[in-house]
This record gives C-alpha cells, structure tokens and sequence, in this order.
C-alpha cells in the first residue's frame, strides 16, 4: 500500500524472511514461529507502531481506504500543522502516518 518493492524471500534457520524497500530503507519481515501469542491491543510494551511522514495525509488516507486498509485512527490534528492517522498493520502493529505540513 505504501510503494514498498519486494527484493525476495530468504530462508532464515526455517523461518520466512521476506525483504522489502521502502523509502530507500530495506525492511526485513520475518514469520512468526507457530504457538506465538498475538500481539495484545495497543498500547504494549514492544514494537507497538511505525510512523510515516507523508504529505497529502487526506488524498493518501482515500487511496489507501480503496485499498482495504482499515484505519483504527481517522484523521486528526493532535496540534496546529500536524495530522495524524492510524492503520491496523500485520501482527497489530499500527502504522501512523504523520502530516507535519498540513496547514
């Protein structure tokens, strides 16, 4: 949803590793051995959320609504210049988009 490129897959001691670029970064994504417990409800002591500094949060929150994402945070102004929004990512880990030059 965010223009991430999939560089591949390794096999990492049997778990999946998927390799993904966003933003010039490359992420590593790795499976979740079997008998995990899920991620409890935010906020949790751990990787709870991501942020993302975009522009046009509004166009960019439309776009991704047509592409399933569900947001747990609609769209708001936390102070004067800044919008924010919040998106259920995998595992829970919520993905914030982050506006500084809204007006």
């Amino acid at each position: 949803m965010f223009g991430a490129k999939r560089l591949g897959t390794v096999d990492n001691d049997g778990k999946l590793r998927v390799v993904v670029e966003l933003g010039g970064v490359q992420l590593f994504i790795e499976e979740v051995p079997p008998g995990t417990h899920a991620a409890p409800e935010p906020p949790y002591l751990g990787l709870e959320h991501i942020g993302l500094l975009v522009s046009g949060i509004d166009a960019l929150v439309a776009e991704l609504k047509g592409k399933g994402a569900e947001f747990v945070v609609e769209p708001r102004s936390p102070r004067p210049g800044t919008r924010i929004a919040f998106i259920r990512g995998p595992e829970n880990v919520r993905i914030e988009l982050v506006d500084r030059s809204a007006a």
